[in-house]
């Protein structure tokens, strides 16, 4: 078994390096014009362009909170019965509950948002906490499980966590540096969680799997290529005087699939150096 200090280091990275980029997307896309323009033409073109979506953005987020927790609790409570380890299940309900709770703290009274004259100045709504339950849920479910279904547990949960994030966006709650901010705001618990499992040595029982999720990985940057493009475009179009909503929109979800798939694939390398 490796020294406490080198399994612990990665998770203090984690943590650190999602701190710094949680920090990064409020600056820019909350405190600056034009951060809060690129935000504003993807929550525009996501309005426009919903679409059929809207019915099933309004169903899933009406059910989103009670689901979430409902089936991840039972979900995380049949792995735990198999394989016994309570202790990680007790960490993993504590990171899930400091992340809903600090999500709620950060939006409604630590952070805010200046009226930049782009918006009717709508109140601070970073991060979403509709994301953050999705999330801290598939986090609950991800720490529980074995190594061999680790990487099931991170595609499935980062899906689920995409899902709850862009129907947010369709519904027109968040936009997408909110559903973004959610997401490191678990990510950033969830390095928190893996520094006490650590430290505690609550290495899994079961052999480690090497599974690298290259896959994800490579969607992730697909993703984040065509985010940073549909950026470019929209930074140009309103500096024109030319709107490409659509764009914008398409833009905003990239992005949000981007980091939930990125991040799932980080926590899945993470966890392995703990097996």
């Amino acid at each position: 078994m490796r020294p406490a200090p080198l399994r612990l280091l990665p998770f203090v990275w984690g943590a650190l390096g999602t701190a710094i980029v949680f920090t990064g997307v409020y600056l820019f896309f909350v405190r600056t014009y034009m951060g809060q323009v690129l935000d504003e033409r993807s929550f525009a073109g996501a309005d426009v362009w919903k679409g059929d979506l809207i019915d099933f953005a309004h169903a899933f987020l009406n059910a989103l909170p009670a689901a979430a927790v409902v089936i991840g609790a039972i979900i995380a409570v049949v792995i735990v019965l198999v394989r016994r380890n309570w202790l990680v299940f007790i960490i993993a309900v504590i990171a899930a509950v400091a992340a809903n709770v600090s999500t709620q703290v950060l939006k409604y009274s630590v952070l805010s948002r200046p009226s930049k004259g782009v918006d009717a100045g709508l109140a601070n709504s970073l991060p979403s906490g509709h994301t953050a339950v999705a999330a801290s849920a598939a986090l609950v479910v991800f720490l529980v499980a074995s190594p061999r279904y680790r990487p099931l547990a991170a595609v499935v949960g980062s899906v689920f966590t995409i899902a709850a994030g862009a129907s947010t966006l369709v519904e027109q709650w968040h936009r997408p540096s909110d559903v973004i901010a959610g997401m490191l705001v678990v990510a950033f618990w969830g390095c928190i969680a893996g520094i006490v499992v650590a430290g505690l040595r609550l290495s899994p029982a079961d052999p480690p799997v090497r599974s690298k999720l290259w896959a994800l990985v490579w969607i992730a940057a697909a993703c984040g290529v065509w985010a940073a493009i549909a950026l470019i475009v929209t930074y140009t179009s309103t500096q024109n005087g030319t709107e490409h909503l659509f764009i914008a929109y398409a833009g905003g979800v990239s992005a949000i699939a981007a980091t939930s798939f990125l991040l799932a694939a980080i926590g899945n390398r993470l966890y392995r150096a703990l097996a």
